[in-house]
């Protein structure tokens, strides 16, 4: 090992050690983000909203295949609006930033920065709609929101972060849950695809569910350390939210009814699922199809005549590709080499005066660390079969991941023993009620995290809780 990957190593704590740790030194030493002077509110820096952009462009052209159009709606929401659905409320009550004053003089109503937007969306769908022939509306923001939380860790949870929200309207309750369901397929082909983070996709526990859906269906994932991430959701809000802001509409029939609403979201901490998913301890890992550059040129003994000229020849064929020549004369090859990994970008292009007398340049992939020659004239075509099977084999690695760390348990005995050998997901069957879901929790620190679609088979018919009959089988995990 060289000493600048040595020094560039030790720089980040090892992950089977102190994985928390090691978490924030990626985020700090890959600059992704840092810490602003306001406790939960990080500063995404250029590289790690570059990422943002990525995942976020992915996402907002599905959106519109499918024929979402982007608004935007105010930051405040006065407090009257936020009364006027009891449940929502209640949920978010205990995270809300209120603003009281303009200026120096007092408001003569509080306003809440926005938690979440459905009040002072569905406030202005009672105004936009009248008939039947409007709908569906298929809306969607990106936005910042604020949720005052007490315990903070960059893109995991903090009290400001970004996302997209999208709230629908529609005719009949089953077009309405076929939205649901819609978006949720989206959230999870580009978690799969692009970030290639396998998903478990299911349905949310009545205590589980967002505060005033009459359903919630989640996408989770599985970090490194075992710990669950629930990394989107899909809410079927039935006609809660209209009929508490009298959004009403003329149907076919002439007559006067509330259409029926969803909404779904992804947010920021789809990079900590990322860093979490396949980072290692050389840092930070990306998939091609998210990052930032997907291919450094590092030029060795640049100093030499024609090394630089051909560094630059060879970027020029690499098209369709973010790439990007290190010709900084600060540092060694070396260093460069532990930056660029440390950055987790998906391939490195070495050229130097032989390998140009050879007409070559070397390949080294981030993923595997394989290194191989390729004649420059094939250059440009090798790169782009190599980030496809960096894509490939991302997500084929982190399936397998999470696979290994999925498990069946019967009892609770049995579960507590395997979540201590072997951290992750655990199958169970489940009776359904909330006394269990809380007794999980307390004895074993875990929470359902979803009811999964895909019901299987797992040899019993009991609850591991109270022993009951049940036909449901959950995913249960400590999560983030």
């Amino acid at each position: 090992m060289s000493k600048e990957k040595q020094q560039t190593i030790e720089a980040i704590t090892n992950m089977e050690e102190d994985f928390a740790r090691w978490y924030t030194d990626v985020i700090m030493k890959a600059e992704l983000a840092d810490y602003s002077p306001i406790k939960g509110f990080m500063v995404i820096r250029p590289y790690g909203f570059a990422i943002w952009e990525n995942i976020k462009n992915a996402y907002d052209k599905r959106f519109k295949e499918t024929g979402h159009e982007n608004m935007y709606f105010p930051l405040l929401i006065p407090e009257s609006l936020l009364q006027k659905e009891a449940e929502h409320v209640e949920g978010f009550a205990p995270e809300v930033a209120w603003v009281t004053h303009g200026g120096n003089n007092e408001l003569t109503e509080r306003y809440c920065i926005r938690p979440t937007s459905e009040t002072i969306i569905c406030s202005m769908y009672a105004k936009w709609l009248h008939t039947w022939r409007q709908l569906p509306f298929l809306y969607n923001q990106w936005c910042n929101v604020v949720r005052w939380e007490k315990t903070t860790r960059p893109f995991l949870r903090t009290s400001e972060f970004l996302w997209q929200e999208g709230h629908t309207l529609h005719e009949t309750e089953e077009e309405a849950q076929a939205e649901t369901m819609q978006m949720l397929e989206i959230y999870c082909q580009v978690a799969e695809e692009n970030l290639a983070v396998p998903m478990v996709v299911g349905q949310k526990s009545e205590k589980e569910k967002f505060a005033g859906a009459q359903a919630t269906y989640t996408m989770e994932a599985l970090m490194h350390d075992g710990q669950a991430l629930q990394s989107g959701t899909s809410h079927n809000l039935g006609r809660h939210f209209t009929k508490a802001f009298d959004i009403m509409y003329t149907n076919r029939q002439g007559e006067r009814e509330y259409p029926y609403h969803a909404s779904w979201g992804v947010s920021t901490r789809l990079i900590g699922a990322v860093i979490m998913v396949h980072g290692d301890n050389s840092g930070l890992m990306l998939p091609p199809k998210i990052a930032p550059i997907q291919v450094i040129v590092v030029p060795i003994a640049q100093h030499k005549e024609g090394v630089l000229d051909h560094a630059y020849a060879l970027k020029d064929t690499l098209k369709d590709i973010r790439v990007k020549i290190d010709d900084s004369d600060a540092y060694s090859p070396g260093w460069k080499f532990s930056q660029w990994e440390m950055k987790g970008v998906p391939l490195r292009i070495e050229i130097g005066p032989k390998d140009i007398q050879n007409e070559k340049c070397v390949f080294v992939r981030r993923d595997t660390g394989e290194k191989f020659d390729v004649s420059l004239k094939d250059a440009a075509q090798t790169a782009q079969d190599t980030l496809k099977d960096i894509q490939e084999n991302m997500l084929a690695r982190a399936t397998k991941m999470r696979d290994e760390k999925t498990q069946i348990a019967h009892s609770i005995e049995e579960m507590v023993q395997k979540l201590k050998t072997n951290p992750g997901f655990i199958k169970a069957m489940w009776c359904g009620s909330r006394e269990c879901e809380d007794k999980l929790k307390e004895l074993t620190g875990t929470s359902i995290r979803c009811i999964p679609f895909a019901q299987e088979d797992i040899g019993s018919d009991k609850c591991i809780c109270c022993g009951e009959n049940t036909s449901q089988m959950v995913y249960l995990a400590r999560a983030y």
